[in-house]
């Protein structure tokens, strides 16, 4: 029977880093002869493999930010995480490969529960109704001043999401839910401080690794 693989997600406020921390951690992986699949949420493997949940993404990221209603946000975001769990995550768990994933349900509860106000017990709801237990090996909450990670994010190449748009208190409250999440079950997540060169922040993720999966 085969090893079910382990499922690691990359948390974390605007321009916390996380895109960059996702790539090295899966060379590091690779490295030591583990199968590894990247993927991201909203929208799944960025081929845009999974049409739907592709699909749903554009329409969360991209618009006016009033676009959608705090509910509406949080039900488009679960719509398009059931089929990205059942069609990509899953199956790779199951065949045996380490899938890392850029934002999953913890961003749902830090932007729709905290940012919004919507609350973790209606977030909480929803995940059950949706995916029941399901939930990742291990979580990395990439943690940054809000000023200084929205001056990273706008010095970004490309388009600006929706979301970078919203008011600074908006993301001070989603910073602090990040937190809040990361304080409450310490044993599936490592808070790591994302100031400093991606090199510096590389070391905190293998040393937090390495505390979770010592026989890596």
């Amino acid at each position: 029977m085969t090893k079910r693989g382990r499922f690691v997600t990359f948390e974390g406020g605007e321009g916390a880093g996380k895109s960059t921390q996702i790539e090295r951690l899966a060379r590091h992986l690779t490295a030591l002869g583990l199968r590894v699949r990247l993927t991201r949420e909203p929208g799944g493997p960025k081929d845009g493999s999974i049409e739907p949940a592709a699909a749903l993404r554009k329409m969360l990221v991209e618009g006016d930010p009033a676009r959608w209603s705090p509910k509406s946000e949080a039900l488009l975001n679960y719509a398009q995480r059931v089929e990205h769990v059942n069609r990509f995550v899953a199956p790779a768990l199951a065949a045996g490969e380490w899938v890392l994933c850029d934002r999953f349900a913890d961003s749902t509860m830090a932007y729709q529960g905290y940012g919004h106000g919507l609350g973790p017990g209606f977030v909480r709801a929803l995940h059950r109704a949706t995916l029941g237990s399901f939930k990742p090996d291990l979580t990395f909450v990439l943690d940054i001043p809000v000023a200084e990670g929205l001056a990273r994010a706008g010095a970004r190449a490309g388009v600006d999401t929706r979301f970078e748009r919203f008011p600074r208190d908006f993301h001070e409250r989603v910073r602090k839910g990040f937190r809040a999440i990361a304080k409450a079950e310490p044993k599936r997540y490592a808070l790591i401080d994302a100031r400093g060169s991606a090199e510096a922040v590389e070391a905190r993720v293998a040393k937090a690794l390495a505390k979770r999966f010592p026989k890596l």
